[in-house]
C-alpha cells in the first residue's frame, strides 16, 4: 500500500472538518424561530444564506480533492475521522461564537481559504 500525498490529504481533511463545523453551526439556526435576533434581520438572513452557499463551494472543493488526488481509502478514513471529530472540536468554541453570525462567517471563510489553497496546490 502506498502512502497518499500528505499535503492533499491534510487539505482534504481540513475542508471536511470546516464543512462539518459549519454544518453543525448552521443547523442551530433552523427552523427560523430558533435564530437569534442578529440573524432575523435581512442582513442576518443574507449572511446565513451566503455562508451556506460558500459552504457548498467548500464541499465541492473537498470532493474535487478527494476524487482527483486521493486514493479512496485515504479519503474515507481522513474524511470520516474529521466528521467524527467535528462535534468535539465545536465544543471548544464559546456558545456566543457558535450561535451568532461570527461562527457562520468564520467557518465559511476558513473553508473558502482552504478551497483556494487546494486549487493553488493543483496548479
Amino acid at each position: 500500500m502506498q502512502v497518499p500525498p500528505l499535503a492533499d490529504l491534510t487539505v482534504f481533511m481540513g475542508l471536511v472538518l470546516v464543512f462539518a463545523l459549519f454544518g453543525l453551526t448552521a443547523s442551530g439556526h433552523f427552523p427560523p424561530e430558533h435564530r437569534p435576533e442578529a440573524l432575523r434581520s435581512r442582513l442576518g438572513a443574507l449572511i446565513l444564506w451566503a455562508s451556506i452557499a460558500a459552504a457548498v463551494v467548500v464541499l465541492a472543493a473537498a470532493l474535487v480533492v478527494a476524487v482527483e488526488r486521493l486514493p479512496v481509502y485515504a479519503a474515507v478514513i481522513g474524511g470520516g475521522g474529521m466528521l467524527l471529530a467535528a462535534p468535539l472540536v465545536l465544543q471548544a468554541f464559546p456558545d456566543s461564537f457558535v450561535d451568532g453570525r461570527s461562527g457562520l462567517v468564520a467557518f465559511a471563510g476558513a473553508g473558502l481559504l482552504l478551497a483556494a489553497v487546494s486549487r493553488l496546490m493543483a496548479a
